[in-house]
């Protein structure tokens, strides 16, 4: 009632009218129209209209309120949920790696492809090199069309780019005597361990372990090493040296390679990542984007830094699978064919990527690299074995399965493998294979543990 009478009050009019009067028996008499004070019924029936609707209008508003109140909370779950579900994303974003709309970028880089191809069919001309040129400029017509219409898929034509890429590195340089060490097919077993003992060092410390790997080598042919990570499970200073396998089972004649002063020295060696080959120990140096050379024999150390945009290291992109392995971002290995790293990269989105390596006339070279699309946190663990990269993953505490293979050669990709690797404890430090024996070497919580490989087809 109170607003129907503010309601009133405010559509009322004031009116004033100048009246004249007479002056009778001492009195002015004055003719008065009441009419201007007769109930506004009409206006009272609009205000009280105006009242129902303003009532009626409230109450559904009130309805609205009382159902958001109620579906509020749902919509809070849900938007929790797909925030838990993207933040895994967001690194993405932050980091700049998913810019599907960086057409300059992809541009760079299809005519760096394209130069190097050129480049290759020109030094070599062969039924592959013209088979790669013609995908090319194919490739070159998608792009084209990127920059015209969205009709074409980044994510497509990064994916043709990078198998691109990898075929290309393949017809590079390849050594020629790759077919008479490694036209084997894949490993298709693995043996229970032919080697079994725990590190010289103990089980406190993890690292990597493993035999000369350079095939004829004249220095330290038929030695065995240990590397073991003394500080904080991540860092190592030093290298130790066995003459012959009966000095590395009864732990005698070992030499100590102290590679860096301190384990937080520019050379010391971050993560269980090294490899004996020739006369020099190859391993990743400390919080770096390099792979370092120690030479036994002049004590000096070179480095090479890894290509790729932001190049894993830090425990940037450790191995992980069941759980990470500290700082073992980048992987250096040797095979057949010479020695490899194995990291990721945020250009490749934490994806594998392999690099060759070449020591030639003094100077630590990076001569090809390939990408890959594994995810390299969901590996326990990988080696290369002919030019190939074969990658673990944890199946429970006494065994890790080989389940991943990537041709360097082809750059084909295949994930049906199923090889079990016998364990003696949970966590897998360190695998390597060794191409003067065909073993797999595994440093397993500081056991040290060989495995007999076998191939589908010997040579």
């Amino acid at each position: 009632m109170l607003l129907l009478l503010l309601l009133l009050s405010a559509t009322a009019v004031v009116q004033s009218e100048p009246v004249s009067g007479q002056l009778k028996n001492g009195a002015c008499e004055c003719p008065v129209n009441s009419s201007i004070w007769l109930f506004p019924a009409a206006k009272y029936e609009a205000a009280l209209q105006l009242v129902q609707t303003c009532g009626d209008s409230l109450e559904v508003l009130q309805a609205k309120v009382r159902l958001s109140i109620q579906r509020l909370p749902h919509f809070q779950a849900l938007v929790r949920n797909l925030t838990a579900r993207l933040e895994i994303y967001q690194y993405l974003t932050d980091k700049g790696l998913f810019s599907v709309l960086d057409l300059d970028r992809l541009g760079q880089e299809f005519q760096k492809l394209e130069t190097d191809v050129i480049t290759i069919h020109t030094e070599r001309n062969t039924a592959l090199t013209r088979k790669l040129s013609k995908e090319v400029s194919k490739l070159r017509i998608d792009i084209e069309r990127l920059h015209t219409s969205d009709i074409i898929n980044m994510k497509t034509v990064k994916e043709k780019m990078r198998h691109l890429k990898n075929r290309a590195e393949s017809c590079r340089s390849i050594p020629n005597d790759f077919t008479s060490h490694c036209f084997k097919g894949l490993i298709n077993n693995i043996s229970t361990p032919v080697t079994s003992r725990v590190s010289p060092n103990g089980k406190g410390y993890p690292g990597s372990w493993g035999k000369q790997a350079q095939r004829n080598s004249p220095a330290e042919r038929d030695s065995y090493w240990v590397q073991p990570l003394t500080a904080s499970s991540a860092w190592g200073a030093n290298m130790y040296l066995y003459p012959s396998y009966e000095d590395f089972m009864s732990a005698t004649k070992v030499q100590n390679f102290p590679i860096a002063p301190v384990t937080n020295h520019a050379n010391s060696i971050e993560g269980p990542s090294g490899v004996l080959y020739g006369d020099a120990f190859y391993y990743h140096c400390y919080r770096s984007a390099d792979v370092c050379r120690y030479n036994l024999t002049s004590k000096t150390v070179t480095r090479v830094t890894l290509p790729g945009t932001g190049v894993g290291f830090n425990n940037k992109f450790p191995y992980c699978y069941y759980e990470c392995h500290g700082y073992s971002d980048v992987d250096v290995e040797a095979d057949e064919t010479g020695l490899w790293a194995i990291y990721a990269t945020l250009g490749n989105h934490g994806n594998i990527v392999v690099s060759r390596l070449v020591w030639y006339g003094e100077v630590l070279n990076v001569t090809q690299t390939w990408e890959t699309t594994l995810f390299k946190k969901a590996v326990s663990s990988a080696f290369m074995a002919c030019g190939v990269l074969y990658a673990t993953r944890y199946v429970d505490e006494y065994r890790e399965e080989v389940f991943y293979a990537f041709d360097t050669v082809s750059g084909r990709e295949d994930n049906s493998l199923a090889l079990p690797l016998q364990k003696v404890a949970k966590g897998v430090t360190s695998l390597s294979y060794n191409p003067t024996d065909k073993q797999i070497y595994m440093y397993n919580n500081g056991y040290l543990l060989a495995y007999q490989a076998q191939f589908s087809s010997s040579s």
